[in-house]
């Protein structure tokens, strides 16, 4: 009888092990599939910032230089305003099609995505099993 109890106890600690780090393997992937999405949402933040920058100059420029060739200068920037009036409409229209359906691909990818062990080479295959 007192070997039963024994191996009852045994069982139940093991399950307790199991379930803690089970919980905290969880907790961990959670982690790091957060950092990894708010990470690649940054750097693509980041980069949006440098390419709003660059078009904004580039827009600046090309209306001063429409402007300059017809004699008004804001000539150029009510024409180029128009194409912005006019891609802003586009996107309006298709933005499913061309923000949301992307973006929300994106996210999903990065939360499926697994690791690669060849990415963490500080695992030995004797701690993997």
């Amino acid at each position: 009888m007192d070997n039963i109890a024994t191996n009852m106890e045994q069982l139940y600690q093991k399950a307790k092990d199991y379930t803690e780090i089970s919980i905290e393997l969880f907790r961990l992937n959670a982690i790091d599939k957060t950092a990894d999405l708010v990470s690649s949402l940054l750097s693509r933040f980041i980069l949006a910032m440098f390419v709003t920058m660059f078009t904004l100059f580039v827009n600046i420029a090309l209306s001063l230089y429409i402007g300059k060739l017809l004699e008004e200068t804001y000539l150029g920037f009510l024409i180029v305003s128009g194409i912005y009036l006019v891609l802003s409409i586009v996107i309006l229209l298709y933005s499913d099609k061309l923000l949301k359906k992307p973006l929300t691909n994106l996210v999903i990818a990065k939360l499926l995505k697994t690791k690669d062990k060849r990415n963490y080479p500080n695992i030995s295959e004797n701690e993997e099993a």
